[in-house]
This record gives C-alpha cells, structure tokens and sequence, in this order.
C-alpha cells in the first residue's frame, strides 16, 4: 500500500514537473502585455458578477506586476524547477538509488524556501504544496531505506 501511494505522489510531483515545464516554455514566447489582455480576459466575467472576488482580483494584480525581466525569470526558474523534477521522479521510479537522496535534497530545499514564502505572505495553496512536499519526503526516505537494503540468504547487505 505504502509503495503504490509513493508511486502515485511521485507521479503527480512528475505531472507538476512537466507543468512547470510547459508553463515556463509559455512564459519565454508571451509578452507581459498578453499576460495582463489574458489575465483581463479570464476574470472579467467574474468581476462583473462580484468586484470584490479574492481570487480573479489576485490574477489580475499579479498579471499587473509582469515585466520582462519578471517573465524572464519566471520562465528560468520554471524550466529548470520543472526539469529537475521530471528527470528526479523519472530516476526514482527506475529505482535508481542515486536519485533518491537528490529527490530528498532538492524537496527540502524548496520547502524551506516555501516555508520562507510563507512567513512574509501565507498562501493556502502554498502551504497544502509544502505539505504535499514534506509527505513526498517522508516516503521517499522510507523507500530509499527499503531500496537500500537487498536480502541475500537471510542477511541483509548494503545495495551497491
């Protein structure tokens, strides 16, 4: 049970991965002045309904904020984090002992970071990401465990 629910969490962090990917490709080919149109576009029914939506105004002041060097950065930033991802649960789903201990590293990372995030600017999302982060961790340290161990004749021995 334990074994399928990592498989399961490691795919969705996969799926994540390879939207952070194709999100950051976005971000390189559309300008922040088509960001803030798109933005306007998908709220502004809902801001004719309610003016004071929390979430459609959120949308556009965060598209308000876009420059080119935000874009730019946000691209880089999601290519890279959505690279690592995928090439860490890809590696990890092979078994690859190596990968492990990166997957482990590189989620503590970021959950400091999202910690971090978290103290100047709570964000619900954000935390259910960290907690979603720091759940992956722990089964990741249990298979690396179970993974790292191979029994030969009664006896357990360190995998090489």
């Amino acid at each position: 049970m334990l074994d399928k629910t990592f498989r399961i969490s490691l795919i969705l962090k996969g799926l994540d991965g390879l939207l952070e990917l194709i999100g950051g490709t976005l971000l390189l080919f559309i300008s922040p002045q088509a960001i803030k149109s798109i933005a306007a576009t998908l709220t502004q029914h809902e801001l004719a309904g309610d003016p004071h939506d929390y979430i459609a105004n959120h949308i556009l002041h965060t598209a308000n904020k876009a420059t080119g060097s935000t874009t730019l950065f946000g691209a880089l930033y999601l290519i890279s984090h959505g690279l690592v991802k995928i090439v860490l649960v890809v590696a990890v789903l092979k078994n690859k002992l190596w990968a492990y201990p990166w997957m482990i590293a590189f989620l503590l990372i970021f959950i400091g970071y999202q910690i971090y995030r978290m103290s100047y600017k709570f964000s619900f999302g954000l935390l259910l990401l960290t907690l979603f982060d720091i759940f992956i961790v722990v089964l990741t340290v249990i298979e690396y465990k179970r993974h790292k161990q191979i029994p030969l004749d009664n006896k357990v021995v360190e995998a090489k």
